[in-house]
């Protein structure tokens, strides 16, 4: 069949160029000249056959970047079927194949199809690797995209139901007032809201393996309770669920590449709410574990719904535990947007999801779990308060109040993730993006196989 699909030749300089594109025809330099293809990444020729179809396609590439070599094409390309063309390893031809999907990714629930997509084959869509991420990924996405009124915390939950149904996993909800005894800080948080919070927890694994436990902020939407935001800072706050969406898509990635762990999910589901019933600037929360939390601002909820799920993931005593967050504007005024804030309890675990994001193209940087800015959560009235007095080090304020509800003889890494593309760029479409959930789980491949 390959030979019926026309090629996609990656080509990092005018020399490699010049030299593939005589193996396509005759005319095929001088067309490629009068083009002014030049080989940089992201460029692209199309070279035509002697009736004028497309015998062969193009593109600059930085060999260094096999992800974004053709995650450009996707969107460009007239509908048809190719193929990759080139003598690069295996590794970066499905490394090539993964930037591909990834950039043919387009959200359409609440649109009409406009368009047939180009189609790329050479890998089999069933079983590879590849594939496993893509799905876990584009999952991530389309429930960040999803708007509240379809994915507040009822949908939320439903989406965890039917990935625990699909890979025979255990699954419990506890809603509402149930939640107010044992997690108050959850309740207290969601219970401005007309649809209930709720804890919602999946459970998957021989029991023989390592634990490991995943953590999400599941914020539905985020008003910024009664320290209301403003209009155009809650224009994006669909995607404040942005963590649990990562937590949920990792946790299917991992059961369905089947790696040998005994996994825990936990996912804290809310929506900060303006009503009667909302918390109060000023209230004291309980948590879980006992610590009293002075609410010094209802915009920070995020880190109070987290505190009751780390506390009880805690209790079950993982061999590793991750949270994802889309937590501060204080990370991405230090990192962009493109780098999720990496802090970590554990200099190995740290530096080696530092490494896997590199080796993956899922970069994300270590940010320091400063000890002595405790002091800046610190409250006359209860044991921490859940917003720093300055304004400074606030992803690092933020961090340190979620490991205070952590266990020290547990390695713990906690993500302060964006989980959105402000604009369109190859491979990164506008609207909600999965950032550090291939590092993630490059990391535990490394560790536990599979």
């Amino acid at each position: 069949m390959t030979n019926s699909l026309i090629p996609i030749i990656p080509v990092a300089d005018m020399q490699t160029a010049e030299k593939a594109v005589k193996t396509v025809g005759e005319n095929a330099l001088h067309w490629m000249q009068q083009s002014k293809f030049n080989a940089e990444p992201f460029a692209y020729c199309l070279i035509p056959d002697s009736d004028g179809n497309i015998a062969a396609v193009l593109v600059g590439v930085n060999p260094e970047s096999p992800i974004q070599a053709l995650a450009g094409l996707p969107k460009v390309l007239p509908s048809a079927d190719y193929h990759l063309q080139c003598e690069l390893d295996e590794h970066w031809q499905q490394q090539a194949h993964l930037g591909w999907q990834l950039g043919s990714y387009r959200f359409e629930r609440y649109l009409r199809p406009k368009k047939n997509w180009p189609r790329l084959h050479g890998h089999d869509s069933s079983t590879t690797m590849v594939d496993l991420q893509v799905t876990a990924s584009n999952m991530a996405r389309d429930l960040i995209n999803t708007p509240t009124e379809d994915m507040g915390p009822d949908h939320l939950q439903q989406a965890t139901e039917q990935v625990a149904s699909q890979f025979d996993a255990e699954f419990s909800v506890i809603i509402g007032a149930e939640l107010e005894a044992d997690f108050p800080a959850i309740h207290a948080v969601g219970r401005g809201s007309h649809r209930a919070p709720r804890l919602l927890r999946l459970s998957w694994g021989e029991k023989s393996h390592p634990k490991i436990a995943l953590i999400g902020k599941g914020v539905c939407f985020d008003t910024g309770g009664l320290n209301l935001k403003s209009a155009s800072g809650m224009r994006k706050m669909k995607k404040d669920m942005g963590g649990a969406a990562h937590a949920l898509a990792l946790t299917q990635l991992i059961m369905a590449s089947k790696l040998p762990v005994q996994l825990e999910l936990y996912l804290p589901t809310v929506e900060n709410a303006v009503d009667a019933n909302a918390y109060r600037p000023g209230d004291v929360v309980s948590t879980r574990q006992g610590l009293s939390v002075e609410i010094g601002n209802t915009d920070a909820e995020g880190r109070v719904i987290l505190a009751d799920a780390l506390t009880l993931a805690c209790e079950h005593q993982p061999e590793l535990m991750i949270d994802f967050a889309t937590l501060t504007g204080a990370a991405r005024v230090a990192l962009g947007t493109d780098l999720p804030a990496l802090f970590s309890n554990n200099a190995e675990l740290r530096q080696e999801l530092h490494i896997c994001g590199d080796e993956v193209e899922d970069p994300m940087w270590p940010l320091p779990l400063y000890q002595p800015y405790m002091r800046l959560i610190d409250s006359d009235i209860a044991d921490l308060c859940n917003n720093a007095s300055s304004s400074f080090g606030g992803a690092i304020t933020a961090a340190l109040f979620l490991q205070q509800f952590t266990n020290k003889d547990i390695p713990w890494c906690h993500l302060d993730t964006y989980g959105w593309n402000d604009s369109k760029r190859p491979g990164r479409p506008l609207g909600g993006e999965a950032m550090g959930l291939r590092a993630v789980f490059r990391m535990l491949q490394n560790r536990y196989g599979g």
